[in-house]
């Protein structure tokens, strides 16, 4: 079965991209434009691992990062962020946050991150 992947983004290009990059990698891809919705969508749904960015408006990458682990403490997430600020890093692992993606990011090394973490996971 398919792996589930949650897109959080609030910019729709990111969010579009994704998507279609990773349905046609082969997985289940729900997608959320802002904190709120990603945590009303994983108490809902099963969600292996969630790409999360770090920089939304309304809600930001911290506090949501916080309740995504609380209503599903086992799924993998992976912070994307523009500005490799080192203490909201740090602070992103020290939440749970299994690893990070620089933006902008290679899709084929994208890709394998992913499948490296839920290979790892499902080990």
């Amino acid at each position: 079965m398919a792996a589930t992947i949650m897109v959080v983004d609030d910019r729709a290009g990111i969010r579009r991209l994704l998507l279609e990059v990773l349905q046609d990698a082969g997985y289940k891809v729900l997608t959320a434009s802002g904190g709120s919705e990603a945590v009303e969508i994983i108490k809902q749904t099963k969600i292996d691992l969630v790409l999360l960015d770090m920089k939304m408006s309304g809600m930001d990458g911290l506090e949501t990062l916080t309740l995504l682990k609380r209503y599903a403490p086992h799924v993998i997430i992976l912070v994307m962020t523009a500005y490799e600020e080192l203490e909201v890093l740090k602070e992103a692992r020290r939440r749970g946050a299994a690893g990070y993606i620089s933006k902008p990011f290679d899709i084929e090394e994208l890709k394998k991150i992913i499948a490296a973490k839920l290979q790892a996971a499902s080990a």
